[in-house]
This record gives structure tokens, sequence and C-alpha cells, in this order.
């Protein structure tokens, strides 16, 4: 959610339009099962590209709130590790009334967030790009030129390499729980920064989801359907 200049107060809330927007999926979104430690707050995101006969592909991106102790999120093991600019920005309340959807916004950004950390991807032509190892590489390859620049060591995002991804170990033998049912899936296990896994959908998607692995313990890997 990228948010610039002075909203009024009743703004329409951008998740609205968005949740509009993701009727345009040809195949349902998919999303993790539910579980204490995370909070689906309709954060969902959708890219695509067309031609001369229509959508050729989409994403849908869901973003969840993580709560390490569920049980009490006065916890201070809930907040994020921000920087002080970050801190500040997020404490300043502004002298004009805002949305009640920006608010809850804000305040949300106290804590850790899994940027589009599911994905579910269709292609209108199977082809080697659209394969479930493809999908999932990108996909790892998005979360880490964008959320762990630092510990890779980029600079400017045109001095980055063409993907940090390459080289991945893939294993292809992996299985992991779509809507309860056990599944091929193939993974990524081998960065020191985050765990991908993907599985094709019966319906012809893809789903994948690329996590921190400082993050794993608190996390459920198995995807469902959102509703």
């Amino acid at each position: 959610m990228r948010l610039s200049g002075i909203l009024p107060e009743d703004a329409p809330d951008p998740r609205v339009e968005l949740a509009e927007r993701l009727k345009l999926m040809p195949v349902p979104v998919m999303g993790l099962v539910s579980q204490p430690s995370l909070e689906d707050t309709d954060s969902v995101g959708l890219t695509y590209s067309q031609g001369a006969r229509g959508y050729s592909e989409m994403t849908a991106s869901v973003t969840y709130t993580l709560w390490r102790n569920p049980l009490d999120r006065s916890d201070p093991i809930n907040l994020a590790d921000l920087d002080e600019q970050t801190r500040r920005s997020i404490e300043t309340v502004p002298p004009w009334p805002r949305p009640a959807w920006l608010v809850e916004y804000v305040e949300r950004l106290r804590y850790p967030q899994l940027m589009e950390s599911v994905r579910t991807t269709w292609h209108r032509e199977r082809s080697e790009r659209s394969s479930v190892r493809n999908v999932l590489l990108e996909h790892v390859n998005h979360i880490l030129m964008n959320q762990f620049r630092r510990e890779l060591g980029l600079g400017n995002p045109w001095d980055q390499p063409p993907s940090t991804s390459t080289g991945l170990m893939t294993n292809d033998q992996a299985t992991v729980l779509v809507d309860g049912l056990e599944v091929p899936a193939v993974e990524v296990g081998t960065s020191p920064f985050v765990y991908g896994i993907g599985a094709g959908l019966p319906d012809g998607g893809t789903v994948t989801a690329v996590l921190p692995r400082a993050e794993l313990s608190f996390i459920q890997i198995q995807f469902m359907t959102r509703r």
C-alpha cells in the first residue's frame, strides 16, 4: 500500500477496491492456513500482464502481520526491529484527522510484516517459465531483492545483480498440504535468509510462499483457499 499527500477523514479504504480487482483472478487466491501467529488483514496486491488476447498472467500477493506471542499482543517480542526514522514517522500524529483504516495501517507497521509472502500465480499458457520451480524462484528473488538488500550487501537498485536466487538449489521431492490434501511441491531450502515452497494447483495456478528463516518457528506452512 503506497499512500501520499493528505487524505480526508472519509477517504475510502483501498482494500475494498483491491478486493474487487481480485475477482479478475481466473483461479482462487491462496493463503496460509489460519493460525494464531498470522493475521490476514486483507493486504493483497494484484499484478498482471495483458495483450491482444486479454490477460496473459496474474499474480495475487498476500501480506501477513506476524505475532510471535499471539496470546499477549502487548509483549515486546511482537515488535518489529525498526530504525529510528521509521519509528518516529509511526509515532508522529499529524494535526488533521485521518481515516480509521489509515490509523490502523500505520499502527500495524510497529509489528513484523510478512510482505507478499504468499503468491497465487496464473499463466494463460503453460511454458517453462510457468513451471512451479521457476515461479517459486521468481518469488524468492523478489523477496530477497526487496527485503534483504542489506543482508545481501546490495546498494542502489541499479547496482543489483540479475538474480540473487541464481545458484539456489531446489528440491523437487517435497510435499505440502493444500486445502488439507498432501500434494507434490518444490522447495528452496538453501538460502540463509528465506525458505520457499510452491505447488501446482488443480485449476492450473501455482501457489508459492517465501518466508524469513528467522520467523519460521512461528509459522505453520500449509496452504488453504482464502475466504
